[in-house]
């Protein structure tokens, strides 16, 4: 019996010599198997939120190569000397046009500018609520008049100015511009903040760059005006403000710097007149999305808790007892029968 139970002990030590070879080849299968089927469902996972990122920056990258630099006519290379830039309240992006400068800029512009330089797309009705009212800007516009729709005859007469009617130029065509001024053409001023390097910068450099002699050294051209800022130093226009050129009717003292100045925000005016109405919606916009981002964060975090906050506890089954085999019912050696 003792032999017979030391035969028995022999086998089942030699079963599970003979096992455990395939156990331990068979583990680094199973452990790399896993690995590799973890990495790829978080790559899946992942790959959404990355490629949504991507797209998101890229969009946005893409949206500023298109609408975020500014676009100028000319390049730096082509420009005088580089202006000074100045503090200018209404660039700021929490910050409007002052619509006192912008009607003091537009006297500048009717009393001064006016007789060579036209405003072709700025109709009357722009300029009401922002330099005049209603009342006045009708007046202004009656001042002129404006050719009417051919009759049954085909004649074209002459009516009073309306609302509707964009500001005059001050010649009949470029031709009469250019024999007024000895061959130069005074370019229209409705955009010219934006169709010029340096902006504002450059015009108000412009305007006020006029020395009373030209430097030592410098070759003006018969017929032409030494002005640093300008292009080849050379230009047509002479200067044309000087102090106390106008009276303003709030009795801001008109200096030369000043008259600049004010003329330059009304033609900045000109050329992007929603520019008020575009800081007003931006601000509206990031308010409603401030308050649409928290509620969404709010919202996520609510319907979330539930599932980040629980806790996962894993109870192992508990193994089934092996059936009492043969061998546990023989006697043990040493055991009285």
């Amino acid at each position: 019996m003792l032999a017979r139970s030391a035969l028995r002990s022999a086998r089942s030590v030699g079963a599970a010599a003979r096992n455990a070879p395939s156990r331990i080849a068979s583990r680094p299968a199973s452990t790399s198997s896993s690995t590799a089927e973890g990495t790829a469902s978080s790559w899946t996972t992942n790959a959404l939120p990355y490629g949504a990122t991507v797209f998101a920056v890229g969009s946005v990258a893409w949206y500023y190569h298109l609408f975020g630099r500014n676009v100028d006519a000319m390049t730096p290379a082509e420009e005088g000397l580089h202006p000074t830039k100045y503090p200018w309240e209404h660039e700021k992006w929490h910050k409007t046009f002052d619509h006192q400068a912008l009607r003091r800029g537009f006297q500048v512009y009717r009393e001064v500018c006016a007789s060579c330089h036209s405003l072709s797309r700025i109709p009357y009705r722009s300029l009401v609520g922002v330099v005049m009212t209603v009342d006045e800007a009708k007046a202004m516009a009656e001042e002129n008049e404006y050719d009417t729709e051919p009759n049954d005859e085909g004649e074209i007469e002459k009516r009073p100015g309306k609302l509707s009617d964009y500001l005059p130029s001050p010649y009949k065509n470029d031709e009469a511009a250019r024999a007024a001024n000895n061959g130069a053409l005074p370019p229209d001023l409705s955009l010219m903040v934006k169709a010029r390097h340096g902006g504002c910068n450059y015009i108000f450099s412009l305007l006020t760059g006029y020395p009373e002699e030209p430097p030592a050294g410098a070759v003006v051209p018969e017929g032409l005006n030494f002005n640093p800022y300008f292009p080849g130093t050379g230009i047509a226009m002479a200067r044309v403000l000087y102090d106390d050129l106008v009276e303003y009717d709030d009795e801001t003292p008109a200096s030369t710097s000043q008259m600049a100045k004010d003329v330059v925000e009304f033609l900045n005016w000109a050329a992007e007149p929603e520019m008020d109405e575009r800081k007003k919606m931006g601000w509206k916009v990031l308010t409603v999305t401030s308050i649409l981002f928290a509620l969404s964060v709010w919202v996520k975090r609510y319907k979330w808790a539930p599932i980040k906050t629980r806790k996962l506890v894993y109870n192992p089954p508990v193994e089934a007892r092996p059936k009492s085999s043969i061998l546990n019912n023989l006697p043990k050696p040493g055991n009285k029968s």
